[in-house]
């Protein structure tokens, strides 16, 4: 198991040729703030060569837990320590996906005045799908987080005809709504 920084990526089928599925785990801890916890939402978006997801049905969250293909689903109760988990058929994603980003904001009807800032920990891991084999975690990117609503955790992309996992942990302060503009998603 590896530790990747923000801006690295690794080659996982390449390096794993007979993976054909993964779970992306992601796991928080925010002490004692559960009103923070409790309105933390995980989102996947399956988006284009221009990195635009395809329709609002490729946006995988609590109210939409797969998308159109079925290759993509958020799991309705994550496994061992992580608090949701996606798992992804590698081998059946439509080609027209070229990259699967996994996000993560604040529910915007929660009233109260919060921010990913106040997370002590936040990570993404990736398993094997066949066994639930720890391929790699992001570092803790909640060090770096302040003011930010909404969080790109990091994503599974195609790449010269391998599968590649990149950490990219990049905050919005402008929440869900600036998550939806930047991939093209409808709210």
């Amino acid at each position: 198991m590896a530790t990747m920084k923000r801006g690295s990526n690794v080659a996982l089928t390449r390096e794993i040729p007979s993976l054909t599925g993964l779970v992306l785990g992601v796991r928080w801890d925010a002490g004692a703030e559960t009103a923070l916890t409790d309105n933390l939402v995980v989102a996947t978006i399956l988006c284009d060569e221009h990195s635009k997801a395809l329709s609002d049905e490729h946006f995988v969250f609590f109210n939409q837990l797969t998308e159109p293909s079925m290759t993509v689903s958020q799991l309705e109760s994550a496994m061992g320590p992580d608090s949701e988990q996606i798992e992804i058929q590698l081998d059946a994603v439509p080609p027209e996906v070229r990259r699967i980003v996994v996000v993560m904001y604040l529910n915007e009807g929660m009233g109260l005045r919060r921010s990913l800032g106040r997370l002590r920990e936040c990570v993404l891991r990736v398993l094997n799908l066949a066994d639930n084999a720890e391929l790699v975690r992001s570092e803790n990117l909640a060090l770096a987080l302040d003011g930010e609503t909404a969080l790109t955790l990091g994503e599974v992309y195609r790449h010269s005809g391998d599968w590649k996992f990149k950490v990219i942990g990049e905050g919005y302060s402008t929440g869900i709504a600036g998550l939806a503009k930047d991939y093209g998603i409808t709210l």
